[in-house]
């Protein structure tokens, strides 16, 4: 597996908010290169988080484009995108939105089932990326049975499941003790290194983003400043 290359241009995104237009995103140039590890960081209403959905497809942008390796994603069809982000991108989110009444396998494994591969591979992609975040004999717990900590690894594995090339994690450790936190930090960098996809984190942990290697820094819906290089 490899990451891809993600490049963002005059990226805008307005809300309409009771007949006036509030710009979230207003005007965002940005390159992450294949396999590079980012962090955008701000405060809370800076646009990180609108900035992310718009890059994992969830949400379209106002105008601007998204690439994947020069393939422009915001020009596809709501079919097409939906399964281009199913095979190309992860999410971890701050809660982990497990469905309870599954196992950590099954929760694990869904999205390679939904995406058609057969149920044996599925499960044994699945029991490789539990086994590799520490819950290989959690297999069967239900998220009710397992720590807040299990529940967000359950939730990591799942985002790689289908071996994507771009991981987008949205404040993966707000919902943490310091403890868990920490372990989970050294584990999404450890997993990018491994798997080799393009890691975007948002985060207002500023530990965290200290392990990468380049940092973003966002105000009021534009990117004011960056540290750190392009992998």
């Amino acid at each position: 597996m490899s990451g891809s290359r993600v490049e963002i241009k005059q990226l805008r995104k307005s809300y309409d908010h009771g007949g006036r237009q509030i710009e979230v995103l207003r005007g965002i140039d940005l390159m992450i290169g294949a396999g590079e590890m980012v962090a955008v960081v701000g405060s809370s209403g800076a646009g990180k988080s609108t900035l992310l959905h718009v890059l994992g497809t969830l949400d379209q942008p106002s105008s601007g484009a998204v690439f994947f390796d020069d393939r422009e994603v915001t020009r596809m069809s709501a079919a097409a995108l939906a399964d281009f982000r199913n095979h190309t991108i992860g999410f971890v989110f701050q809660f982990h939105h497990l469905l309870p009444e599954f196992t950590a396998l099954e929760n694990c494994a869904m999205p390679a089932l939904i995406a058609g591969m057969s149920r044996d591979q599925a499960n044994a992609n699945a029991k490789r990326l539990l086994s590799r975040v520490g819950l290989g004999d959690r297999l069967t717990h239900r998220p009710g049975e397992l720590s807040g900590g299990e529940q967000q690894r359950v939730a990591l594995a799942r985002a790689l499941v289908m071996g994507p090339r771009v991981l987008l994690a949205d404040e993966p450790t707000g919902n943490l003790d310091t403890h868990t936190g920490e372990e989970m930090h050294q584990l999404v960098v450890e997993l990018n290194r491994e798997e080799g996809m393009t890691l975007v984190v948002v985060t207002h942990n500023p530990d965290f983003a200290a392990r990468l290697p380049r940092r973003v820094r966002m105000i009021d819906g534009v990117i004011v400043d960056e540290t750190g290089g392009h992998a």
